[in-house]
Formats: structure tokens, C-alpha cells, sequence
């Protein structure tokens, strides 16, 4: 293990809100930390590195890092810069590393020269993949005098305060090694060995899970608690042909290019995330040129799973598109109650709402789980969130989550890292597709993962979308006993519709609290959390009760619908949605992340234009260089057809009241 103490030569980035100070110190400028002002908060991984440069999967990426950060309304970090200047040490302010679970962003800042990125807090997720990498992190602004100093700062300070498996993870330089030596049995972990305890549903998951020995098929332990460091055998693993070849790179680093993955019938695959090359060729350009590299991720994930027996989900032959979304199909087709799935997508607790513990990794810690088909986590601390009344019949799930995003504790990280179980009537009051835009952006909220207890409604899914019949367990349900971190209560019949302003999904707002008209250009609904069978039913109801009221979209308005899967689009189809849609005007969209990777039809293409969409993140840069605006895809419809940013209950009353100007043209 690396314990030799750690000199830090080189110097220090702060990551200053003002632009100029930034500037600065990539100029030349050695900064105190008092001269560099006010630390950006809530940097995204989009903007350490945005999609544009995660093409690529190895050094190169160093010359990317921080390209995308947004200091006031500049971008002052230009390709190469932080590589050139000799930084070692990158210094931030609360929430480092929210938004996307990519690796490419520590990848980079590691390539670029970083060993130590320094928060007030961090990112779950981000963090770990730090560290798994080598990076070491610290919340402790001290150590900034102490590297000053030249003092070499002891391994220990940067193990101190995370479980027993993460600080030995740090201690030996990262997790291939650590993996490496517990494969050799050179390094072993202790399973918890608690007496029986009250637990919440994830921690019963997570009991039922343990491996205290990747050689050894057993699993569980009676008890787990908050902080305990465990590793759990997963029954799917998947990724996506974003990053699956970083993945692959690292497994093939660390465990050798003969190397097989293990059990790769619980392993999939997925073509999803760069599906347009098409349209992308269309626009010339940046986009024409990221085609080539984004056809040969899929290539690089399809020789890697054919090496190994992986199944593929792909994309949509002789057009642009794919099969579905990752977390869509995962839902539709193999996920079940109280089982373990983890994959290398912050989103992926979408399928949470069926009563599996599902979590997001990074890409070492799926190199290192196709080779174990265990994942290490840190038992999360548990925030209940009880959902009490109804939701009123113009509010969804989409605005519920708004909400909750925008409240103090949420807003503030408090429940970074927890598991997020939803219940109350409100809940049990919802579908499974609703329920999973609650757990889906767990990851927007920084939780571990996002949870429903199975219950009548999740065995009514499984029967009617896949045919299968279920039970469940008595087990399946946390214990009324049981403690939690922290409970938030909602009463939902008080709730309005809302949106998110720009820069962040925590801005929320009720829509129709808003001060002053906000004119859209462009309305998508599409996305993992907006493209679900319901999503386009709430979609399609707007859109019928338009077009029987003589509206179409408005006048220069695109309004873009992607199917979150072809099971969704047969759906629709069968449902006769599609005859709707077309008549007002509507643009449809096969199936993939598109735009809301900044991949596809929907996507801005000027800092003026406004888009209002059903996706799950508004980060700068997250869409094209518009602004956008986080809504419901009934508020997404209603704005469509208006022409600015509305909910459906205010279209209804307009029209209702005469004011509204018919047939093409909408209304502003």
C-alpha cells in the first residue's frame, strides 16, 4: 500500500466564480485563496468535461479538462490550458462533481496534472471515481497553507473519514490494485457482523447482497449500518457505448487483456447515447466531425462484448436511433424486485421504482465488477421522503421532484449520497412509470440511489409489460422502526405545476409564479425521465385536446417527441397517439438520449435560444448553448403549442377565455 507520504509539486487552480481570476491563474498568476474570491459551487461533471470531449478515452482527454466550466456568463478555460500550466491541486467550492457519473471528468483532471481536488463537499459518485483513479480528495482547506509550506501531507489525511474499503482503496493508490490484491487473496474484507436491527429497504437489500469473498458464492449478513463499507453481488451490470470503452481500457489495464469478464449473461450492453450520427453529419461542422468518433465507441463496445458474451442492445439498422434508452429497457425487460443492479449511468435508480437497490458507478468500478460481479458501496444513510394527499390532476411526478430539488435540505447536499425511499398515498397512488421519474432523478437530488417498496402496482407492471407473473416477499419493505437520516413530508395536493430555471435542475419554480412571459424556441420530451409510456400519454392528452381546439405548434417553435424505447413507440402507436401528434405539428424522434446528451434533433444552436424539456438536467451546456427550462411533458405539450413557457391548466384557461389566437400561429 502506497503509505509513504505525499508532496504536492506544482501549482494550485482555484476555481474562482469570477472569470478573471480564473483567467488569471491561467495566465501565469499564483493565486492565495483569499485573492481568488468566491469558489464556484455545483460545478457539473458537464462542465469539468462536457459531452463534446468524452469521445475520447484516454490521455487526451487531459487537454479537455475544466473546458465547459461557466464562470458568470464566460467560459475561461480554453483546450490544453490546465495541462500547460502545471496545476496539481484544483480547489472548489459545495457539490463538486454533481450531474453525470462519467469517469472522463477525474480521467481528465488526472491527465491534466490534478493528484488532489479539494471541495467543500462532493459528489457521491464523482468522489468515488476520484479515487478509485488515484485522485485524492479532501474537504480540508488547511491542507491549501501545508501544500504551500512544502509539507508532505501523510497518506492517512486522505483515508480518514470514509469506510474501511474506500480507505484502503486510497491507501493502495486506487481500485485496480486494491481489486488486484483481493483477488489474490492478498487483501481481505470484513463482512459487518451487526446483530439483527431495524433496517430500511435498502439496507435489507443491501444485507441480503454482501460478499465477503469474491471467491466465495455466498451472500448476506444479518445486519448493516450507515458508513459500513461492503461489497454487493450484483444481479445486472450494464453500460453504454459512452462509456463502456473507458470501462474496457481500464479492465484490460488492470486485470490483463486475457482477462474474461465474469457471468457475462448478467452483463448488457447498450447503443444508445450517440445514435445520431445522421442528423450530427446534417449540421456540419463539430458535429459531422464527432460522427467518425462517436461510431467508433459503438465499435469499441461491440468488440468487447463479442470477446466476451456480452448481449448488445444497438442501434436502429439503416437509420439513426436504437433499440431504447438503457434505464427503458431495463425497466421494461429485466429488472426485478429486491435485487441489485448497478450501472455506469447516474440514472440508473430509474429502475428503483420496481424495488431494486440501483446505483450509478463509474467506469473503473465496472471494470472492476465485470471481472468480480461484485460492486463495492458505502451503506448509505436513508432520507424518507412521505408523499401525503393527492396530486392534483395537472401535476405529475416531473413537478413533484421540481419541488423536492428546490427545498433547503436538497438544495443545500444534504442528502448527498443517501438513499432516497419514497412512500405515503401519493406514491401508492402512482404508476410505475411516475414513480420512476421520482427515482430516476435521485441522481439529481445526489442520492445513492432512489427506492419504492414493491407493492399491487409494481406486480400490475410486471404482469401487463412483460407478462410474468410475481410475488413478494414479506421482507420487501422497510421496518416502521427502522432509522432514518431525515424525513420530508409533502403535502401534494398543495402542489402546482413547475419548471427549473436555467443552470441547474434545484432552480424550480411554479410556473405560473413566474414574473414575466418567457418565450420558447424549442420543446422536447424525451429523455430516460421523460419518454416513458406515461410521459407521452400526459404528452398526447395536451396535444389531442390542441388539435380539437384548433391549435398547432406554435409558430417558430420546434417541439420534438422521443420515444424512450421501440416498446414505448409500439405503444403509442397502438394507441393511435401518433395521428395527434402529426396533425399539430409535432416532430417525431426514434429512440435515444439525443438531445438531452447534446446529441441529437432538439438541441439548441445559439446562447438566445430557449428550450423547455421534459429531460432531467438544465447545466450549462447540457443541451446546445441555449438556456434550458426543466418542466412536466404536459407543461413541455402546453408550452409547445403556446409559445411560451405554460402549463396546461393556464393553456386551457386562455383559450377558454378567448384570448387565445388560433390555428397555426399560437400564441405568445
Amino acid at each position: 500500500m502506497a503509505d509513504d507520504p505525499v508532496r504536492f509539486e506544482g501549482r494550485v487552480l482555484y476555481l474562482a466564480a469570477d472569470p478573471r481570476a480564473v483567467a488569471a491563474q491561467l495566465g501565469g498568476a499564483d493565486l492565495t485563496r483569499a485573492a481568488a474570491g468566491a469558489l464556484r459551487d455545483q460545478i457539473s461533471t458537464d462542465e469539468i468535461t462536457p459531452s463534446r470531449v468524452c469521445f475520447r478515452h484516454d490521455e487526451r482527454l487531459g487537454d479537455y479538462a475544466y473546458v465547459g466550466l461557466k464562470c458568470g456568463d464566460e467560459f475561461p478555460v480554453r483546450p490544453g490550458a490546465v495541462r500547460a500550466g502545471g496545476f496539481v491541486v484544483s480547489v472548489a467550492g459545495k457539490r463538486r462533481g454533481k450531474g453525470s457519473s462519467r469517469e472522463h471528468s477525474p480521467f481528465a483532471e488526472a491527465a491534466a496534472g490534478i493528484r488532489l481536488v479539494i471541495a467543500e463537499s462532493f459528489e457521491r459518485i464523482y468522489r468515488q471515481n476520484c479515487i478509485n483513479l488515484g485522485i485524492y480528495t479532501s474537504t480540508d482547506f488547511g491542507l491549501l497553507e501545508r501544500i504551500a509550506r512544502g509539507e508532505a501531507i501523510p497518506v492517512e489525511e486522505f483515508a480518514r473519514g470514509h469506510d474501511p474499503i474506500t480507505a484502503a482503496i486510497v491507501r493502495c493508490g486506487g481500485l485496480a490494485a486494491f481489486t488486484r490484491a483481493r483477488l489474490d487473496g492478498a487483501l481481505r474484507v470484513a463482512a459487518p457482523a451487526h446483530a439483527p436491527r431495524p433496517m430500511t429497504l435498502a439496507e435489507k437489500l443491501i444485507a441480503r447482497a454482501v460478499v465477503a469473498d469474491p471467491r466465495d458464492a455466498r451472500t448476506g449478513v444479518a445486519a448493516v449500518r450507515p458508513g459500513d463499507g461492503v461489497f454487493v453481488r450484483a444481479d445486472l451490470r450494464y453500460s453504454y457505448e459512452y462509456l463502456t470503452p473507458m470501462a474496457a481500457t481500464l479492465f484490460e489495464r488492470a486485470f490483463g487483456e486475457g482477462a474474461r469478464v465474469a457471468d457475462p449473461g448478467s452483463v448488457l450492453a447498450f447503443e444508445d447515447h450517440l445514435v445520431f450520427g445522421r442528423w450530427g453529419e446534417a449540421r456540419g461542422g463539430d458535429r459531422a466531425a464527432q460522427a467518425p468518433a462517436a461510431h467508433a465507441l459503438a465499435l469499441a463496445q461491440a468488440g468487447f462484448c463479442a470477446r466476451h458474451g456480452i448481449r448488445v442492445h444497438g442501434a436502429l439498422a439503416g437509420r439513426d436511433g436504437a433499440e431504447g434508452i438503457c434505464h427503458a429497457i431495463v425497466a421494461e425487460r429485466y429488472a426485478l424486485p429486491g435485487t441489485i443492479v448497478a450501472g455506469t449511468d447516474s440514472h440508473t435508480p430509474h429502475v428503483g421504482a420496481l424495488g431494486c437497490l440501483a446505483f450509478g458507478v463509474g467506469a473503473s468500478d465496472m471494470a472492476a465488477a465485470w471481472r468480480t460481479r461484485d460492486v463495492r458501496i458505502t451503506v448509505p444513510a436513508t432520507c424518507r421522503v412521505v408523499l401525503n394527499g393527492a396530486l392534483p390532476g395537472d401535476v405529475a411526478a416531473k413537478d413533484l421532484v421540481l419541488h423536492l430539488l428546490a427545498l433547503p435540505y436538497v438544495r443545500d447536499g444534504r442528502a448527498i449520497g443517501q438513499a432516497i425511499e419514497y412512500c405515503g398515498p401519493a406514491v401508492a397512488a402512482m404508476n410505475t412509470d411516475e414513480r420512476a421519474t421520482l427515482t430516476n432523478m435521485a441522481a439529481e437530488i445526489g442520492g445513492f440511489t432512489g427506492l419504492v417498496a414493491p407493492d399491487a402496482e409494481t406486480l400490475r407492471f410486471l404482469r401487463e409489460r412483460r407478462g410474468i407473473g410475481a410475488s413478494l416477499a414479506d421482507w420487501m419493505a422497510g421496518d416502521p422502526d427502522a432509522e432514518v437520516a431525515h424525513t420530508i413530508e409533502i403535502d401534494c395536493s398543495a402542489l402546482r405545476p413547475m419548471a427549473a430555471r436555467p443552470g441547474d435542475p434545484g432552480n424550480g419554480v411554479a410556473v405560473d409564479a413566474l414574473a414575466a412571459p418567457v418565450p420558447v424556441d424549442i420543446a422536447y420530451c424525451g429523455s430516460c425521465t421523460g419518454a416513458k409510456r406515461e410521459d407521452l400519454e400526459r404528452a398526447h392528452e395536451v396535444i389531442a385536446w390542441g388539435v380539437a381546439h384548433g391549435l398547432r405548434v406554435a409558430g417558430g417553435v420546434r417541439f420534438y417527441l422521443q420515444f424512450g424505447s421501440l416498446d414505448v413507440r409500439d405503444h403509442c402507436v397502438a394507441a393511435g397517439m401518433l395521428e395527434a401528434f402529426r396533425a399539430a405539428g409535432v416532430e417525431l424522434v426514434e429512440p435515444g438520449c439525443g438531445a438531452c446528451v447534446n446529441a441529437g434533433p432538439g438541441v439548441s444552436d445559439a446562447a438566445s435560444q430557449v428550450t423547455v424539456s421534459a429531460q432531467n438536467r438544465n447545466f450549462p451546456g447540457r443541451s446546445g448553448p441555449g438556456q434550458v427550462w426543466l418542466a412536466s411533458p404536459a407543461t413541455v405539450a402546453a408550452s409547445a403549442l403556446a409559445g411560451r413557457l405554460t402549463s396546461f391548466a393556464a393553456l386551457r384557461s386562455r383559450v377558454a377565455s378567448g384570448r387565445a389566437a388560433s390555428g397555426a400561429a399560437g400564441f405568445c
